[in-house]
């Protein structure tokens, strides 16, 4: 059996089937059973021995050899690596049986300071209490409130509850009276509770370690999150918080791939959502992102002309834009035939990140402050700009837009939220005067369906759906707390739909 015809995973077990085959030849008194058994040590002593007027049988140092290779030998299919089968780190800070702390009372000061953000800023749900803002949906707790028959005035939450260990109502007596409606999410929030625990807890994780560049030969399963990390050669991840905290992270660049790989899970069958002109779109960008083979070699004789890259574009880009690099070479993986240019765009796509890369000057060559990252695998380059997407393309910086090779993606934009909905009414016709598929996602199916219902509002009869709405199946495992409503929970890249500007075909008759 040979590596070329072998993957990784079944070449690991071999060598732990050898390796364990070796040990049950291991003598107690002698570290390596070749030096005990083989014909180096034992034929060199008979040899002396024989100078010495010893005589030796050559028979019985052949049956010694042949009664050891006739010893029965361990199975050589074993159990794959896990990355959660491990020995505790002993220099973690927590344990996993000992991750549940109330926020105020945890061993982490970055949770204690969270903590005080909570109690400080957020407002306790009950409904005697009145109103604090205009409810943004009816599942926001302020819609519980009533604006005039409330007796109590808001009060902040400074009363954690024992049971998930977030400051949640303002006294004891709140939490008592609403615990059937806080019994919807306490079992969420003690989730998240531990989930942010384990994060500083000082382990070792595993989980983070991302595999490389793998054969073109073995084929990518892109049904959903088990098939694709075992298909994609991941250690293994047997436990529920590791794969939480693995997909939070991966749900990004994972989000885009199995949107415009070929093997999608989104088609135009009967259960899925991929519409028929989303077919036309996303099959330009399959075309350009899974080349053909053209014998291309490592040599001279082997050169060969590449396509242009195709270019990502991720507006307003957030946390997105600081995730490790390791994250988004996972999309060049996917893709290894083919140039990828990350462009993340928007005023807060550097925040955090000024000790990293100090913004640089803006000069003629630059006229937008582009950061560059080109020494990612040669496969990609991230590009990072700190500025509008409305006012890049009126200065027509990233003209011409090629269905081929072009795409827009909106992480979690907020469309039709009544405090961001104002920064997208200058941009989204000129997205959709792109022509390219502009991919979206939301925190929750509410969220979702306010931009959808925005963006109706707004460009009516202008676009075309290409993705149905529903639910993103490589969305992140782990929820998220929002410290100024901490009844208000949600999940990364939950929803994913994609939309375009609408193309008209128009016929030219002889006059």
């Amino acid at each position: 059996m040979t590596c070329d015809f072998t993957c990784g995973r079944c070449l690991q077990a071999l060598r732990r089937g050898l390796v364990s085959s070796r040990s049950t030849l291991r003598s107690p008194h002698t570290a390596n059973p070749r030096r005990a058994y083989g014909s180096s040590a034992l034929t060199r002593g008979l040899d002396s021995r024989s100078n010495n007027g010893l005589s030796t049988n050559n028979t019985l140092l052949r049956s010694k050899r042949a009664s050891l290779l006739k010893l029965p030998l361990p199975p050589v299919v074993q159990k794959a690596t896990s990355a959660t089968n491990v020995r505790h780190d002993p220099r973690a800070l927590l344990r996993p049986n000992n991750l549940f702390h109330k926020f105020s009372e945890s061993p982490s000061p970055a949770i204690r300071q969270r903590a005080a953000f909570v109690k400080q800023n957020a407002f306790c749900p009950h409904p005697s209490h009145q109103q604090t803002r205009i409810p943004v949906s009816p599942h926001d707790p302020e819609s519980r409130k009533s604006a005039t028959d409330a007796n109590l005035l808001p009060a902040h939450s400074h009363f954690e509850c024992p049971d998930c260990g977030i400051p949640i109502y303002c006294s004891e007596e709140h939490w008592m009276d609403d615990y059937e409606a806080h019994l919807e999410v306490c079992d969420t929030l003690k989730q998240i509770n531990e989930d942010d625990h384990d994060l500083r807890s000082g382990r070792f994780f595993p989980e983070f370690v991302y595999p490389g560049l793998q054969d073109e030969n073995f084929v990518i399963n892109m049904t959903n999150w088990d098939t694709f990390l075992y298909t994609r050669e991941f250690d293994a991840i047997n436990d529920d918080r590791s794969m939480r905290q693995v997909t939070r992270m991966l749900t990004y660049p994972l989000t885009i791939g199995s949107v415009l790989h070929e093997l999608s899970p989104y088609s135009i069958r009967k259960d899925s959502r991929l519409t028929t002109e989303g077919l036309k779109s996303i099959s330009a960008l399959r075309y350009s992102l899974h080349p053909p083979r053209t014998g291309e070699g490592t040599d001279i004789q082997g050169l060969r002309v590449k396509a242009p890259p195709v270019r990502i574009f991720i507006i307003g880009a957030r946390a997105e834009s600081s995730l490790p690099r390791d994250v988004w070479l996972q999309l060049s993986h996917i893709f290894p035939r083919s140039l990828i240019n990350l462009i993340f765009i928007g005023p807060e796509s550097m925040a955090n990140r000024d000790d990293e890369f100090p913004l640089p000057e803006r000069t003629p060559e630059n006229p937008f402050g582009g950061i560059v990252e080109d020494r990612l695998g040669g496969q990609m380059k991230i590009t990072t700009y700190v500025d509008y997407f409305h006012t890049m393309y009126k200065a027509q910086y990233f003209q011409p837009f090629d269905p081929y090779l072009d795409c827009v993606v909106l992480f979690h934009p907020g469309l039709g939220h009544p405090a961001s909905s104002h920064e997208w009414e200058e941009t989204l016709p000129m997205l959709l005067e792109t022509k390219v598929p502009i991919i979206t996602t939301g925190y929750t199916q509410w969220d979702m369906e306010r931009d959808i219902n925005w963006v109706r509002e707004k460009c009516a009869g202008e676009f075309d759906i290409l993705l149905e709405p529903g639910e993103n199946i490589f969305r992140s495992l782990r929820w998220d707390l929002n410290d100024l409503d901490p009844h208000d929970i949600s999940c990364g890249n939950w929803g994913l739909w994609a939309f375009r500007g609408k193309r008209y075909e128009a016929t030219f008759k002889d006059s």
